[in-house]
């Protein structure tokens, strides 16, 4: 069901791929053992939607401040990078899971540079 009420970021494709990045990792976190849940799985589901979290909140501020929160958005993104890792190597995860997880922050990734970069120019064309 969509909202009556719209938030600007949300147009944007990698905020949009976050937050089903987030979902998913939700899902993956379900079959790790209990004894994780306070541990690994927390942290996982944290760094996950971490992701699109700085991406909304860096959205409205000044150019400066979006860059600030992309960055930390992409340090979150690369620590799923060790949170997918460290379950497939507990065997919580299967090898193509983990896979995937990788593609799917590989992808993330490259779009924040991405946005990143556009923003900076933007800024320096501005400035100059």
């Amino acid at each position: 069901m969509k909202s009556n009420y719209h938030f600007k970021f949300e147009d944007l494709k990698v905020y949009q791929k976050a937050m089903d990045f987030g979902e998913l990792v939700d899902t993956l976190v379900k079959k790790f053992p209990n004894h994780e849940l306070y541990a690994l799985s927390s942290q996982f589901r944290r760094a996950a939607d971490s992701i699109a979290l700085n991406i909304a909140e860096g959205y409205p501020g000044s150019d400066a401040q979006f860059v600030k929160h992309i960055n930390h958005a992409i340090y979150s993104a690369n620590e799923c990078v060790s949170c997918s890792t460290k379950p497939r190597r507990r065997l919580y995860l299967s090898f193509e899971e983990d896979e995937e997880n990788r593609k799917l922050i590989s992808e993330l990734t490259k779009m924040m540079s991405s946005l990143r970069k556009k923003i900076i120019e933007r800024k320096q064309r501005t400035n100059a």
